[in-house]
């Protein structure tokens, strides 16, 4: 295997500029999903990917239909012998605003310092493009891909994949395979690998609260009837303690306890809390307390009023008695935490504390998510960190990420395929950001990670006996 390697390797190597050449043409095109006006964009950049699946030589590449964006499909199939791998990522972009802090047009890539800089360079077409990469160095080596392999690239993933979890139930058949692999993703830094353990779920909702039909003179009526600002901070104020744990009755009924060796596998994560503070400009941390900063990121349920509004907003002073006040939450979930069931809780919690004097209704947002987790002892995660071994020479971290990647409980739960994240996106990335970027080095590294891991994946998985 060490000189099919050194040989993929020396493909890669040779090249290089032509890959980041197409990867720039990717990047030019603006797929940002969340805009109306770049929907051509969309679906442009979608034909692209799949024109680039055909090129490698994938026999079957279509796109699937979904209530909005394309899935780009393809499908190699080698051996039934084999097993069979799912590679995931998305070919949409987030807004590139505020324009004015990018020191180079966010579409327009471009190449300094060792980093390609353009939005999307690492979230996600950098990554996603980096994984092809690898697999068509196996291509041209061997002649096709050492398992069989499945492509599901979406293009609604910075808009919370809405039309993923009944696209991935409506072609449960056509998706079936034994792993996922997750094209998106990232390392804890550069020079210390890592493998994600978990992500957690969301659900999200809005409160609006009223008090009278109109909005009133604050003079006439400010000490007769009640204010519905601030009956709604009033309210907004039950549902944590003073020190941060939630106050919604049943929140944490159905949370599992961390045990001791998952305490410590956090806390073996390299952590600046004085840095992490100074990074946002915080003076303390705040949350439930009992626990860390990174174990309430990672591993404990929250509940976060992300907005709050009413009254007057203008410049200056209006003597008003506003009639309305609204407020819109999110929580994030872990294991065994259903987000309807949350909704629920956070629905009977307002309405308990809503005074006599309001009128109060709960409106549920769509795009909940569940949690995920990946089987610790899933023979794609032994062989992912057998390659970050080699790759780094030391050991992976287990690390949990705060945030939701919707598809992931999805595809465990429709096609009882565990998501094993593998990408190289990087904390100073500024994904989302202005100035976003991939460094050369991330995407040579994660190329070659991708050639070892398919390697190792149609040996560890055909002995444990994971194919279909």
């Amino acid at each position: 295997m060490q000189e099919l390697v050194q040989r993929c390797d020396a493909y890669l190597a040779e090249h290089e500029a032509e890959h980041l050449g197409a990867l720039q043409d990717l990047l030019r095109i603006p797929s940002v999903s969340a805009l109306p006006q770049h929907q051509a964009d969309v679906q442009r950049a979608a034909e692209w990917v799949a024109a680039r699946l055909r090129a490698l030589g994938v026999p079957d590449v279509r796109l699937l239909e979904t209530e909005r964006n394309p899935i780009v499909f393809g499908h190699w199939p080698v051996d039934p012998s084999l097993p069979t791998a799912l590679v995931y990522g998305h070919y949409d972009v987030q807004p590139p605003d505020p324009l004015d802090l990018w020191e180079t047009p966010p579409f327009e890539p471009t190449l300094r310092d060792g980093r390609l800089y353009a939005r999307g360079a690492s979230d996600d077409k950098g990554n996603l493009f980096a994984a092809l990469c690898g697999i068509e160095a196996l291509v041209r080596i061997i002649g096709q891909p050492p398992i069989n392999l499945k492509f599901f690239f979406e293009g609604e993933e910075e808009i919370g994949s809405p039309s993923m979890a009944a696209a991935i139930r409506q072609y449960r058949e056509l998706l079936a395979c034994d792993v996922v692999i997750s094209a998106d993703g990232g390392m804890y830094g550069h020079d210390q690998p890592s493998l994600t353990l978990s992500s957690k779920g969301i659900c999200a909702c809005q409160v609006d609260l009223r008090t009278a039909a109109t909005d009133m003179h604050s003079g006439q009526y400010g000490a007769v009837i009640a204010n519905a600002v601030q009956t709604l901070v009033h309210l907004a104020a039950t549902f944590h303690t003073p020190e941060g744990r939630v106050a919604v009755a049943g929140f944490y009924d159905k949370v599992r306890e961390l045990s001791p060796e998952e305490r410590a596998e956090i806390a073996a994560v390299p952590f600046d809390p004085e840095q992490f503070l100074a990074n946002v400009g915080a003076k303390a941390f705040w949350g439930e307390p009992g626990y860390t900063p990174l174990e309430r990121a990672w591993a404990r349920p929250t509940l976060d009023l992300n907005g709050f509004w009413g009254g007057f907003q203008g410049e200056g002073i209006k003597t008003v008695t506003p009639c309305e006040a609204h407020l819109k939450i999110t929580c994030r979930l872990v294991p065994n935490q259903d987000p309807e069931e949350i909704l629920d809780l956070i629905e009977r919690h307002v309405q308990a504390h809503c005074p006599p004097w309001a009128e109060v209704r709960v409106t549920r947002f769509p795009g909940s998510a569940r949690p995920f987790a990946i089987r610790r002892d899933h023979p794609a995660l032994a062989a992912a960190r057998v390659v970050l071994r080699e790759l780094y020479g030391k050991e992976p971290l287990m690390t949990r990420v705060g945030g939701t990647i919707p598809v992931a409980e999805v595809f465990q739960r429709e096609l009882g395929a565990d998501m094993l994240f593998f990408a190289w996106g990087m904390p100073d990335n500024r994904v989302h950001a202005p100035n976003e970027s991939y460094r050369i080095e991330d995407f040579r590294t994660m190329a070659r990670a991708y050639v070892r891991l398919l390697l190792r994946l149609a040996d560890s998985m055909a002995r444990a006996g994971t194919t279909q």
